[in-house]
């Protein structure tokens, strides 16, 4: 016998729709090939029966998330008791109204192996589980499993079809897969205490061969797959999930294996499911935990890790906790553990509980995400580009002067929002080609939405026209009319199709000694994917050289001889 979570009993309204979501799965080193038992059928399944627990404020709903789980080897011992089988981690799961995680595996008995293409044979995986594993997580506080991952089909069109005929009757709502691609994106709908709630997911997670074509058609059955850079069917059900619901949530199968920061494509990705009307978008896939929290209104999770998995390889693990108030997230907490050697996540106490919240917090460095809501709105991102008047070339007279190679008439000033070293915004000042000026302003959008600081944006006549002093206050700047450093050759600057982006912050390592001098300290950040480098810091796979790259742009973090990390440039013309 198999029991709804208690937590069911306590939803105001609970309104059934199609119960399929997408995400992405992965597998992880050593993966067993096969482990479920065969010839195991499913359970009786009964309806609510705990009851119910006191209600929370009118309003207020929480909401947790768990990672990647599964039920291979040592695991599948689990499914002979549900009751308790996840022991004392079940309690962060049933504090929660509606608890998610990600089923890393088909839910069938039989079928054959999916044909896997992978460059490396021994990386290739297969998982699959009775269905008596939705029992087990709806006995620990799982309300919402999703399926949409690269294991979700692990055995072809037989597996396919009993996983369906399993969430038919399952006591968990079963999303991100479906009879065609219309049901796989249709969100798991709930009412609690008068907040509406609708539940997407997706697979956004990197191809892997004929696994990840096993995306839902307009006529097959299949996963809700988002691998385009653009996933059309999800930001379409997002938009139409976002005009009935009070919270949009969607769990997404996306990211790189063993990476603790997010790939180029997630911000982006994480960015349109905010347009669309997503509020809170989490996820997995990279076996390792990532950053958190709010970009704008919509709260974000680049990585939940592994969860109930089969190995402790990456034992780091948790429940993320949101509080919902007014259908905005106003809050998150991290519920710390640590997987055991026989695959079950425990939570971890005391001076160790406190060490794992303060490491999971500083994951947060390279998201670009922010450690809060803001309580009082950002004003939108402005722009403007004007000619130079009379008045501004008489301000400018330090960095133009007769024998420039660009007349000031075909120069503009640009004034743009930024997002300060403070957290608010601002207004700053940059002079550039009329031909880059659109491209520029779109540069500082993106950064601007991404909220990456910026310490501070004036004309570099403010102070005297001099690089080294410009530098010196980490000044962002454009034009100047000058050489390159130690030679007759003019700058790019000189040409308006350079900037420097916080100096003090990002030196200019290409000289024979650091510019600006007291930025030494700064030389030696690990600006790597895996590095923690302060705010306002310019790294390798960061939002700046990404939003500059989208327009041509280069960076001189990327010269072979001598680093200039402050500076960008149109790709045609770098140095200086």
């Amino acid at each position: 016998m198999s029991h709804w979570p208690a937590r069911r009993a306590r939803l105001s309204t609970l309104v059934a729709a199609s119960v399929v979501v997408a995400a992405a799965g992965c597998g992880g080193p050593g993966g067993p090939a096969d482990s479920a038992p065969a010839g195991v059928t499913p359970g009786d399944v009964a309806g609510a029966g705990a009851p119910a627990a006191p209600p929370g404020p009118s309003g207020t709903v929480t909401l947790a998330f768990a990672g990647d789980t599964h039920f291979q080897l040592n695991l599948a011992s689990l499914l002979d008791h549900p009751r308790g089988a996840l022991g004392p981690v079940a309690r962060s799961l049933e504090a929660a109204d509606l608890t998610m995680v990600n089923l890393e595996t088909a839910i069938a008995v039989g079928g054959a192996r999916d044909p896997k293409e992978r460059e490396v044979p021994s990386d290739r995986y297969w998982y699959r589980t009775p269905p008596r594993a939705l029992d087990v997580l709806a006995a620990a506080g799982v309300d919402v499993v999703t399926m949409a991952n690269n294991h979700g089909a692990d055995y072809g069109p037989v597996g396919l079809a009993e996983t369906l005929r399993a969430r038919r009757d399952a006591p968990v709502a079963v999303v991100g897969v479906g009879r065609n691609r219309r049901d796989a994106f249709s969100p798991y709908r709930v009412t609690i205490r008068g907040t509406d709630i609708a539940v997407l997911a997706g697979d956004a997670s990197p191809r892997e061969g004929r696994t990840s074509t096993w995306a839902a058609g307009p006529t097959t059955a299949g996963l809700a797959a988002a691998h385009s850079s653009r996933p059309r069917a999800l930001l379409r059900a997002v938009r139409s999930a976002a005009r009935t619901s009070d919270v949009v949530v969607v769990y997404l199968h996306w990211g790189t294996e063993q990476h603790s920061c997010p790939d180029p494509r997630q911000p982006e990705l994480a960015r349109l499911l905010a347009e669309a009307g997503a509020d809170v978008v989490v996820g997995s896939h990279a076996h390792v935990l990532l950053g958190s929290g709010w970009l704008g209104d919509t709260y974000v999770d680049y990585g939940l890790g592994n969860f109930l998995w089969y190995h402790d390889h990456h034992p780091e693990t948790g429940v993320l906790r949101l509080t919902v108030r007014d259908g905005q997230v106003v809050d998150d907490a991290w519920d710390p553990a640590r997987i055991q050697t026989f695959g079950r996540p425990l939570p971890l106490q005391g001076d160790d509980r406190d060490d794992a919240i303060r490491s999971w917090r500083r994951l947060r460095w390279c998201t670009d995400l922010a450690p809060r809501r803001e309580a009082v709105p950002r004003p939108s991102y402005s722009w403007s580009a004007t000619p130079i008047g009379e008045a501004l070339a008489r301000r400018m007279r330090a960095s133009h002067r007769r024998g420039c190679p660009v007349p000031l008439a075909d120069l503009r000033y640009l004034r743009m929002t930024y997002v300060g070293l403070d957290g608010s915004a601002h207004t700053g000042e940059l002079v550039v080609h009329e031909d880059y000026a659109a491209p520029v302003a779109g540069v500082f959008r993106r950064l601007y939405d991404a909220r990456w600081p910026i310490h501070r944006m004036r004309l570099v006549d403010d102070y005297a026209g001099s690089d080294r002093r410009s530098m010196a206050a980490d000044n962002t700047s454009g034009y100047n009319c000058r050489r390159v450093a130690g030679s007759r050759a003019w700058s790019a600057h000189a040409f308006g199709a350079a900037i420097d982006i916080n100096p003090a912050r990002n030196p200019d390592l290409s000289g024979a000694s650091v510019a600006p001098r007291d930025a030494a300290r700064f030389g030696s950040v690990d600006r790597s994917a895996d590095g923690h480098p302060p705010p306002g810091v310019i790294t390798a796979a960061g939002p700046v050289v990404r939003a500059f790259a989208r327009i041509g742009w280069t960076w001189g973090g990327t010269w072979s001889s001598g680093k200039d990390y402050q500076h960008f440039a149109v790709g045609r013309v770098t140095e200086g």
